[in-house]
C-alpha cells in the first residue's frame, strides 16, 4: 500500500477505507472502459458519454469490492471473529481480521461468502440488464449494468481458484483442516498452491512481455507476485499463532529496561540515551512510578535549537493499550498489539509500574528457535508486521 488509508465510511460497524494506490486501477479502469470498450460496444457516442460510462461503471466496481468483503466481515462477526475494516488498495480490497478462525466450519462460511455475494450480484445485474433491454433502456445503461455484473462473475472465479489467501485457497485450507485436523499443515498445502498459482501468474506476464503487451504482462506479474508473497505471510501467521500462543510476555520481556527521568533534557536524551542504546522509544520513569514514554518522532518535531531547553517530561505520551502490555498476558496479544500499533517495544506494566520492555525482535528470535527445535519448517521472520487479511486480491 503506498500511504495512510483515507476513511471513507462505516457501513454494519465496519470501517471502509481507500488506500491512495487504489485510485491507480480506479484510473485504468475508467480509461479502459471509456477509451477502448464502451466505444467498441456503443460506436458514435460524445466522449463525455463514453467517460460517464466509465466511470459509473468503476463506482459500480468500487460498491461490488465493498460488498464482497462486506459479506466476509459480516460473516465474520457471526463466529466471533474481531474484525479490522475493509480497506481498498491497488489490486482490490481486503477485509481485515485480527484473529484466525475458531474453526473450520467458521473458516469456510467466511470464505465462501464473498464469491457467493458476488456471484448473486452478478446474476441479478446481467438479469436486469437483460429485462432493461427489452424495456426499452437506453443501450448505454445496459451496456454498464451488465458490464458490473460479468465483473463480478469474472471476481468470483477468479477469488475461488484454490490458493491461498484468496477466498479459494481459504476453503481449501478450511477442507484440509477438518479432514486431517490440523491447521499448520492445512495452511502450509493452501499456501503451496497460491505460491504455485503466483508463479503461474508471472509466467502470463512474461509471456505477455513477449507478445507484446506490455502493461497487460506488467500487471500479471505484479499479481502474481502479490499473491506470492501473501502466501508466504499468510503461513507465517500461523506459525506465529502457533508458537507464541500460551507463552506469557513475563518470559520475553527485558526486566532492566533503559529508563528515562522527566527532567532529563531532549539534548541529553539524544546523546546518551538514542546514540548510545539505538532505541527509538525510552520509557519516562519518576521514582517507581512510569510517567509514560517518549520516542524519536515526537523529538523530530521539536527544533534542534530547543533541545537543550525542553525536557522529557514535556513531550511524554501516556500509557494507552498501543504502547503498553501486562506481563502475564499472552505473546499472542502482544504481537497482535504491535501488529495492530505498527510498533516494535511495548512496555510490561503492572499497577502503574513499569515492570519491563518487551521487543518484538525478542519474539522473532523465539520463534525461530521454537520452529528449529520443534517443526520440520524452515521460515525466516522479519521485523516487518503485516496485518492479518481475509481473502487477498480482489478485482
Amino acid at each position: 500500500m503506498f500511504g495512510r488509508a483515507i476513511k471513507l465510511f462505516t457501513v454494519f460497524g465496519f470501517t471502509v477505507k481507500l488506500d491512495p494506490s487504489w485510485l491507480i486501477i480506479m484510473g485504468l479502469i475508467v480509461w479502459s472502459l471509456a477509451g477502448v470498450v464502451f466505444p467498441s460496444a456503443y460506436q458514435g457516442l460524445h466522449w463525455g458519454a463514453y467517460l460517464a460510462m466509465g466511470l459509473v461503471a468503476a463506482l459500480g466496481l468500487f460498491a461490488s469490492i465493498v460488498i464482497h468483503e462486506l459479506s466476509h466481515s459480516l460473516v465474520a462477526r457471526r463466529y466471533g471473529l474481531p474484525m479490522k475494516g475493509i480497506t481498498l488498495f491497488l489490486l482490490g480490497g481486503v477485509a481485515e481480521m485480527r484473529d484466525e478462525p475458531p474453526s473450520a466450519k467458521a473458516e469456510f462460511m467466511m470464505a465462501i461468502a464473498g464469491p457467493a455475494a458476488s456471484v448473486v450480484l452478478g446474476v441479478v445485474l446481467i438479469g436486469a440488464g437483460v429485462l432493461g433491454a427489452l424495456a426499452g433502456w437506453a443501450g448505454p445503461v445496459v451496456g454498464v449494468v451488465q458490464w458490473v455484473g460479468f465483473i463480478n462473475i469474472i471476481l468470483a472465479v477468479f477469488n475461488m481458484i484454490p490458493g491461498f489467501p484468496l477466498d479459494g485457497g481459504r476453503v481449501l485450507r478450511a477442507t484440509l483442516w477438518h479432514f486431517k485436523g490440523d491447521l499448520q499443515r492445512a495452511t502450509r498445502t493452501a499456501s503451496n498452491v497460491g505460491s504455485g498459482f503466483g508463479a503461474v501468474l508471472i509466467g502470463l506476464g512474461v509471456l505477455s512481455l513477449l507478445w507484446g503487451n506490455p502493461i497487460g504482462g506488467l500487471w500479471w506479474i505484479l499479481i502474481g507476485l502479490f499473491v506470492r508473497s501473501a502466501a508466504k505471510s499468510g503461513y507465517q501467521q500461523v506459525l506465529i499463532r502457533q508458537a507464541l500462543q500460551g507463552e506469557p510476555v513475563r518470559r520475553f520481556m527485558n526486566t532492566e529496561p533503559v529508563t528515562v527521568a522527566p527532567s532529563v533534557s531532549l539534548e541529553d536524551l539524544v546523546e546518551n540515551y538514542v546514540y548510545r542504546y539505538h532505541y527509538k522509544m525510552f520509557p519516562i520513569v519518576d521514582g517507581e512510578h512510569l510517567a509514560g514514554c517518549v520516542n524519536t518522532q515526537q523529538i523530530r518535531k521539536v527544533p534542534r535549537d530547543q533541545w537543550a531547553h525542553r525536557t522529557v517530561g514535556e513531550l511524554a505520551s501516556g500509557c494507552t493499550d498501543a504502547n503498553t502490555i501486562a506481563p502475564d498476558a499472552d505473546a499472542v496479544q502482544a504481537f497482535q498489539r504491535m501488529n495492530q500499533h505498527q510498533v516494535s517495544r511495548l512496555m510490561v506494566v503492572q499497577d502503574g509500574e513499569l515492570q519491563g520492555i518487551l521487543a518484538l525482535k525478542d519474539l522473532l528470535k523465539f520463534l525461530s528457535m521454537k520452529l528449529e527445535l520443534e517443526s520440520d519448517e524452515s521460515v525466516g521472520f522479519s521485523a516487518d508486521i503485516e496485518p492479518q487479511t481475509s481473502g487477498g486480491w480482489r478485482g
